[in-house]
């Protein structure tokens, strides 16, 4: 999902990173200190999950775990969102520099809708960790999508959608199970 410098044209990149780094500075000011350990956390796991691969259809997913990110920090997941994709492309080149901004967009976006749904107190808790698991591969997955066609990719691209449709049901899971973990032993990390 990460996408790799020169794909997009430099001016976006630039101005992507330019609202990135405004989007972190706008999503954790004002963060307290009992919110830290939760980023650092979060971010830790955000950087494991993605050296998990798995190959599908020619190439290959790793797990994001936005889903669970949004519903564990709320706003203050984009911020997280950027560290690790910084940590990610200086230590492992997935993605780059350049695209940092357009990357973390794009990641932070599903991260911020999974956030949007699980606030949603109509909706039962279990269906709501699902969707924003899926919401929080699937978001990203689309925005990739989008900027590749407008980039000239062509049509053929949005069958990276099927691709990441799978990695949406696994992260789905992935999220339902942690959530009711986490409502058995830390019920508060939720609730916040």
């Amino acid at each position: 999902m990460h996408i790799s410098d020169g794909i997009i044209n430099t001016p976006v990149c630039i101005a992507a990173n330019v609202a990135a780094l405004g989007l972190v500075y706008l999503t954790g000011r004002k963060a307290t200190a009992e919110e830290i350990p939760q980023m650092g956390m979060t971010g830790a796991a955000l950087f494991v999950a993605s050296l998990i691969h798995f190959p599908v259809a020619g190439t290959s997913i790793h797990l994001g775990l936005f889903g669970i990110a949004g519903i564990i920090l709320g706003k203050r997941s984009f911020p997280v969102v950027f560290a690790a994709l910084l940590f990610q492309s200086l230590i492992f080149q997935h993605g780059g520099l350049l695209t940092l901004g357009v990357n973390a967009i794009n990641m932070g976006a599903g991260a911020y809708a999974a956030w949007m749904i699980w606030r949603i107190a109509v909706i039962p808790e279990s269906i709501r960790s699902i969707m924003a698991g899926l919401t929080g591969i699937l978001v990203p997955a689309l925005l990739m999508v989008i900027e590749f066609r407008i980039t000239g990719y062509g049509t053929a691209i949005a069958l990276l959608l099927l691709v990441y449709l799978l990695a949406a049901l696994i992260e789905g899971g992935i999220t339902l199970s942690a959530v009711l973990f986490l409502r058995k032993v830390k019920p508060e990390i939720l609730d916040g």
